[in-house]
């Protein structure tokens, strides 16, 4: 019986499901170690103690290098247009 329960119909050889997996960590892994590497900072910087919480001492990034957006405008009040009859 071709095509039933245990038959294989792929052609390709059965390491290459498990490898395939295995070879795309291994290259997203060699990517991450080389960018990490070429990124340029020596100095990735410690948090240290200060009143109301931590503050990161030295590390890649300057202050300039953050933007912080505006706080949004706080909605103006809506009034009705007509008084609200009460309920009965």
């Amino acid at each position: 019986m071709r095509g039933g329960v245990g038959h294989r119909t792929g052609g390709g050889p059965r390491g290459a499901r498990a490898a395939v997996p295995l070879l795309a960590a291994a290259v997203l892994g060699t990517l991450a170690i080389v960018t990490v590497e070429q990124a340029g900072c020596t100095d990735p910087g410690h948090y240290v103690p200060v009143p109301g919480g931590y503050e990161l001492v030295g590390g890649c990034l300057s202050p300039d290098d953050l933007v912080i957006p505006a706080a949004p405008a706080a909605p103006a009040s809506v009034l009705p247009a007509a008084p609200v009859p009460p309920r009965s």
